[in-house]
């Protein structure tokens, strides 16, 4: 980080995949989601973002662009955007129609955030598939969404034209956790979202080959340097002992991913009953404590990253719980 930047200046941001608890339903899921974005809003976050994903029991966050836009329906300041739009999954043209329809209904506050994951397994790929992955195909869609959001809407490779996206100069962001995704996002000159939260093990590698390789001349270019939001699992209760209850949540989905044992979010349990592999290496990247303890842990990820932009992940069985986290995160960080 630089030194004469200070970690509590970052600002902070908000990751959801609309949790499903186990006894409720996605229209819950949904409900919880929408309160939490209010509550974000008044709190002073920068932005809430919405995460796809695709048969899985445990999230409702598949259909991002209606949760974007319901949040901002019931939002003032914050930023709404996508973490992201799983560009394989979709068609492009259809992407740029829905989001510049929602920056016009909302004005100045939808993100489109892409990536070139599929979100999901090969089956349910195969069943989405519209686009292809590869980064040559990539980075020609990341054009024509400029087109699209242009004054003129129309698309540089085939002049096509989306009259409900022309002007609305959407920004674009994009997704990675390793640094492959992190040069496509340096050379294009975007600002690039790190998925840190659940891949830590390329971070210094990604942030190297983001920066090394960004490209403020770009054609594509939206900003003049560098801009990392990195992801943090995060769990703040009133005490270090609660909090570390709290995020067995968390540790018993990515224990049940790894066996195969897919189901709804679980509520807490003594972190002694886990079984073995709790300590999973993909939570590595986590603040989780007392508000004291969780400031420190975060100072910390931006002093090593220097990440401009922190984008928080919290899982909980009872949205109250997530809710006070956000609160207290709030207090010792605004």
């Amino acid at each position: 980080m630089r030194a004469e930047d200070n970690a509590l200046s970052v600002p902070l941001s908000v990751l959801d995949l609309v949790p499903i608890a186990e006894g409720s339903s996605a229209g819950d899921a949904i409900e919880a989601s929408m309160l939490a974005a209010r509550l974000a809003d008044e709190l002073g976050y920068r932005r809430f973002w919405f995460a796809e994903h695709h048969n899985d029991p445990s999230v409702a966050s598949s259909a991002t662009a209606l949760l974007i836009s319901q949040a901002a329906s019931v939002t003032e300041r914050l930023r709404l955007g996508s973490r992201g739009v799983m560009l394989p999954n979709h068609a492009p043209l259809m992407v740029a129609e829905q989001f510049g329809t929602m920056a016009h209904i909302h004005g100045n506050r939808i993100d489109l955030g892409l990536g070139r994951a599929q979100g999901t397994d090969g089956k349910t790929s195969q069943m989405l598939r519209r686009s292809s992955a590869e980064p040559e195909a990539f980075v020609r869609s990341v054009e024509d969404f400029q087109g699209w959001f242009s004054q003129t809407g129309r698309d540089p490779n085939s002049s096509t034209l989306s009259a409900p996206s022309a002007g609305t100069e959407v920004p674009i962001w994009v997704l990675g956790s390793s640094p492959k995704g992190a040069s496509v996002a340096g050379q294009l000159g975007l600002p690039f979202s790190l998925a840190s939260h659940f891949a830590p093990d390329q971070i210094d590698e990604a942030l190297q080959s983001y920066r090394e390789s960004f490209n403020p001349d770009a054609q594509t270019a939206q900003i003049d340097k560098p801009y990392v939001m990195a992801a943090v699992n995060v769990m703040i209760a009133d005490t270090d002992v609660e909090a570390e209850r709290e995020y067995t949540t968390v540790v018993q989905m990515f224990i049940n991913r790894i066996i195969g044992n897919h189901g709804k979010i679980q509520p807490p349990v003594d972190p002694e009953t886990l079984p073995r592999g709790g300590n999973s290496p993909m939570l590595r990247v986590k603040a989780v404590g007392s508000p004291t303890t969780a400031k420190a842990q975060l100072e910390e990820f931006v002093e090593r990253t220097g990440a401009d932009e922190l984008m928080t992940v919290t899982y909980a069985y009872d949205p109250a719980v997530r809710n006070r986290s956000l609160h207290l995160l709030a207090d010792i960080w605004f």
